[in-house]
């Protein structure tokens, strides 16, 4: 059973995109969630077509490339769509802004009772995905990543464990719960292979390696 704490905000995982216009339109009592993406068959798949190659240089990189919290119409932005399709109870004001709510976070089950202690995570993390082959994207297309709302790009976590992971690839960071890797690697998988973008050595094996696990 997860802990509530009265400090925070977060997620839980295992729905669909078609419930986001649903969601906007009021309080939700049922718990949503990201997208879902392929098994881990089609992950598997998808995880060899992914083109291999180190990761490019960090020069030119900033978050301000890849425009995110767009507006989505109902005067809310991305990362309050998010709030919202993620969490249970949720309660928003006139400006689409959370009053309420709880958010069950995937990376480390715990719940959380405040909006402004939640973190989108974007699953690529827009530095990883710069160096993966959007250094050469247009804008609109550095945005459409940092705003996708039909792959599972965006999660609402506990805020300080979003910020350990940082820029860190699989190879390098994997959420605590340990159950959540398989989910994590195929949601990765998924992200890549929909934007073209590359993956290094390591984190080809161990994406591999997790995926063979599932």
């Amino acid at each position: 059973m997860s802990r509530v704490y009265a400090r925070r905000a977060s997620l839980a995982a295992g729905s669909a995109a078609a419930l986001v216009a649903t969601l906007l339109l009021g309080g939700q009592s049922a718990q949503a969630a990201p997208p879902t993406p392929p098994d881990a068959a089609t992950a598997r798949t998808y995880l060899a077509e992914i083109k291999e190659a180190a990761e490019g240089p960090q020069d030119g990189y900033s978050r301000d490339k890849f425009p995110h919290w767009s507006d989505q119409g109902d005067s809310c932005n991305t990362r309050e769509v998010v709030l919202k399709r993620d969490g249970k109870d949720v309660e928003t004001d006139g400006s689409c802004a959370a009053t309420s709510g709880s958010w069950t976070s995937p990376y480390d089950g715990a719940t959380w009772t405040q909006s402004s202690d939640v973190d989108i995570d974007h699953m690529v993390p827009l530095s990883e995905a710069w160096k993966s082959g959007a250094a050469d994207w247009t804008t609109d297309r550095r945005e459409q990543l940092a705003n996708d709302l039909t792959h599972a790009q965006l999660l609402a976590v506990t805020d300080n464990v979003n910020q350990e992971k940082g820029d860190q690839d699989p190879a390098e960071w994997l959420p605590p719960t340990a159950s959540y890797h398989c989910e994590y690697a195929r949601m990765w998988v998924w992200v890549k292979h929909e934007y073209g973008m590359t993956a290094d050595s390591a984190e080809k094996g161990a994406l591999k390696k997790i995926l063979d696990g599932c």
